[in-house]
């Protein structure tokens, strides 16, 4: 019998904000202008779930190539610090998690399903961290926003132990609020397909 878990390989490079060579950040090597011009879309009738899972980035790709998902992007929950910057995350000083935000229609895909894609997209025992991005930023964390959400993923989290695939390491935390991430972040898998961590 296949496991819903499939964990990716992971390159060598990072989606962190360790300095290149230069000395420059990922913030500083893409501007905003770079970013895709934002597309009017509605939204309207569609359910929200919040995600984190490492870097944002490939979540965010996981996640849009779905049927049934209209819209996700990526950003920061979970932590204090109000407006949170991409630079202020990295310091994992603010208790965010990169994280996505992601806009469904329940009639074509329901959430646990898109809880099966988050457990397979990651490898849900690795405590603080994806493969090469470590810290508290990058935990596997999922946002319910109501208690059916919450006994879901609890329940999904509890069959996975049962099944040996354990321990898993995913945190279940109510939501509180999401932070879009700076315009160069989002659909960064769609601007640089090239680039070797996506």
């Amino acid at each position: 019998m296949l496991s819903i878990l499939a964990f990716p390989v992971f390159s060598v490079i990072a989606c962190s904000c360790s300095s290149t060579d230069e000395g420059t950040t990922p913030a500083a090597m893409m501007s905003d202008a770079a970013a895709p011009a934002a597309e009017p879309q509605d939204l309207t009738g569609l359910s929200t779930a919040y995600f984190g899972a490492g870097c944002f980035w490939v979540e965010e790709a996981m996640f849009e190539d779905l049927k049934g998902v209209a819209k996700v992007v990526s950003g920061y929950s979970g932590g204090t610090t109000p407006s949170p910057s991409y630079e202020m995350v990295c310091s994992g000083t603010t208790g965010h998690a990169e994280a996505v935000e992601v806009y469904y229609d329940p009639k074509v895909i329901d959430y646990p399903t898109l809880l099966k894609v988050f457990f397979g997209s990651q490898d849900p025992t690795q405590v603080n961290g994806q493969g090469p991005d470590e810290g508290t930023q990058y935990r596997s964390v999922i946002f319910y926003r109501n208690d059916t959400e919450k006994a879901e993923a609890e329940r999904m989290i509890a069959a996975l132990n049962a099944k040996g695939e354990g321990p898993i390491a995913t945190q279940v935390a109510a939501f509180e609020k999401f932070w879009p991430a700076e315009a160069y972040h989002q659909g960064y898998e769609k601007l640089h397909p090239d680039q070797p961590y996506v």
